[in-house]
């Protein structure tokens, strides 16, 4: 049952476009039984864009997204112009009763009426990570250790430090390659033809790891069998023998080892080779592997002085197992050419990693070498890829006896010695035992 009152109009007036809506004078109501339908559905919310019944006639009503669930209520607002009611449809299972909640839709972890998850920074973000020292705390200028800067430094009582000098600088970098990490051991070989200062070179370099490097213990060891000179060069009093060492079966503690090796100031240890000339003894490969293997129990760095020859049995066992190896040659054109051979020769043997890791010293024992010989030697040699240093001559190395790398030798030399120690240790971060099996 329906009925219609009618009411006469008003004038028609212009519509405000700024104030709100105001039903028109003219109204038609349409009554139904409510047993026949139901409720009117819930019109859309402003605020979220949605609507859970219908919008108005012949509109399909839109579900609510999940993110509308637990949320503020959808509120009604007045149709923005005049509508005529008509019957409504009842709705469709998929879209539901009022006042009914549907599932969250599939893979959606948000149960009911909770919130969205607040949104996070980076997960790798951290307050700590923020704060930089070096952005903080000021530079700090190491004061200088020698020339002018010193003498300035000093007199002003350290008011004017105008730091380390460019020399100074590459001088501690290279002390610190160095110092670099080493695992596990490392085996350096020294190569020569006799007489350009194989031995020399041997007990200076080996002086300047052991004194620079203080928490490993370095050991030099001669492996020359024609009267090595090793043991003269870093301690004559040393009283051990390859013989004694590989017979020796107590040797379980660095004390045991330490009465059977020599040393000097630097901290440099050393295994001499056999002096004697009677009853000579002739070191051979299963003794110097005998040896040298219970040293490698105690010792981190060893610097083995080869024989002149590379047809000796025992050179050609101290090859088995080096890291790396440094090549000395004078520089007249027979100790060059000596030098040379003996990199063609490693070449030709399998060992052309061990000559990535080779060192040539051009050494100039008599200082007779001129300026155009030096440059002509350096060239040809570092055109293979291998590291050139040259040593200059040295007054205190000349006579023999003892090398003091502390007091005892030029500024230059002992700088030289730094720059050999230096190339050798670039490939301590890349060396472990892992490698040793092949060389």
């Amino acid at each position: 049952m329906e009925s219609t009152t009618e009411q006469p109009a008003a004038a028609p007036q212009d519509p405000d476009p700024g104030a709100p809506y105001r039903p028109s004078d003219v109204e038609t109501t349409t009554f139904f039984d409510r047993r026949d339908f139901p409720p009117p559905p819930l019109r859309e919310s402003p605020s979220r864009g949605g609507s859970f019944g219908d919008t108005g006639a012949g509109q399909q009503a839109v579900p609510p997204t999940s993110s509308q669930w637990g949320g503020e209520p959808p509120r009604h607002q007045a149709p923005p112009f005049p509508q005529q009611s008509g019957p409504q449809r009842p709705p469709s299972p998929a879209q539901g009763w009022p006042g009914e909640r549907s599932a969250p839709p599939a893979g959606d972890p948000r149960q009911w009426g909770e919130p969205a998850p607040a949104a996070t920074g980076p997960a790798n973000y951290s307050y700590v990570d923020s704060i930089r020292p070096t952005e903080l705390v000021p530079t700090r200028k190491i004061p200088p250790g020698k020339g002018w800067r010193k003498v300035l430094y000093k007199s002003t009582f350290g008011l004017l430090n105008f730091g380390q000098s460019p020399d100074e600088r590459h001088l501690a970098e290279l002390e610190a390659k160095i110092r670099s990490l080493l695992r596990g051991r490392y085996k350096i070989g020294v190569l020569g033809k006799g007489g350009v200062g194989k031995t020399t070179i041997a007990a200076g370099v080996g002086s300047i790891f052991a004194e620079l490097r203080q928490d490993d213990r370095v050991v030099a060891i001669d492996a020359d069998t024609a009267f090595g000179k090793l043991g003269l060069r870093v301690d004559p009093n040393a009283k051990g023998s390859y013989w004694e060492l590989a017979a020796d079966q107590d040797l379980r503690t660095f004390a045991d080892v330490r009465s059977r090796v020599g040393n000097n100031t630097a901290g440099l240890f050393v295994l001499a080779g056999e002096s004697a000339t009677a009853r000579r003894r002739i070191l051979e490969p299963n003794i110097y592997r005998e040896a040298t293997g219970r040293l490698d129990n105690h010792f981190t760095l060893s610097i083995i002085d080869c024989g002149s020859t590379m047809d000796s049995p025992v050179t050609r066992e101290v090859l088995r197992d080096l890291d790396a190896l440094i090549v000395v040659s004078s520089m007249w054109v027979d100790g060059a050419s000596a030098a040379a051979q003996t990199m063609e020769l490693l070449a030709n043997t399998g060992h052309t990693g061990l000559l990535h890791r080779t060192v040539v010293v051009l050494n100039d024992g008599d200082g007779h070498a001129d300026k155009r010989t030096r440059e002509v030697l350096h060239e040809q040699f570092s055109q293979r890829g291998q590291r050139v240093v040259e040593v200059p001559f040295d007054r205190h190395l000349r006579p023999g006896g003892v090398i003091d790398v502390q007091n005892e030798i030029d500024k230059v030399t002992r700088r030289r010695f730094i720059e050999i120690a230096a190339a050798i240790a670039e490939h301590f971060p890349t060396t472990s035992d892992s490698l040793r099996g092949r060389r």
